[in-house]
């Protein structure tokens, strides 16, 4: 798939997930609203909602009748591990083979990141 073609629900997917493992959003507490949400980020709340589907039917939210959608216990390690095997699987294999394009070593990063911080 292009770049900036990727479905908008799978968009606003990330942008939950990001939200779940920075704490932004933590175990037990409610996520913004499908309308909030979208007005949020500029999208249409149907497509929103389909977002936040997959989020309850993968077990990561708990909907609460009349209040809302609540992060599930144990979503933010469940999603870190999925997160990191999606990334090993799919991003991963360019950075490797653009670390080895540009000779770049495991510990070249490691030496990098130190002088950064």
């Amino acid at each position: 798939m292009a770049p900036g073609t990727r479905p908008v629900y799978l968009k606003l997917r990330d942008v939950i997930t990001a939200g779940i493992l920075d704490g932004t959003y933590g175990e037990g507490q409610m996520l913004p609203s499908v309308r909030a949400l979208a007005a949020q980020q500029g999208a249409n709340p149907l497509t929103v909602a389909k977002a936040y589907q997959q989020f309850q039917i993968d077990g990561l939210v708990e909907v609460r009748r009349g209040v809302g959608m609540q992060v599930a216990a144990g979503a933010s390690d469940r999603l870190r591990r999925a997160e990191r095997v999606a990334f090993l699987a799919q991003e991963w294999p360019a950075f490797r083979a653009r670390m080895a394009q540009l000779g770049i070593a495991p510990a070249d990063l490691l030496a990098a990141d130190a002088e950064i911080w």
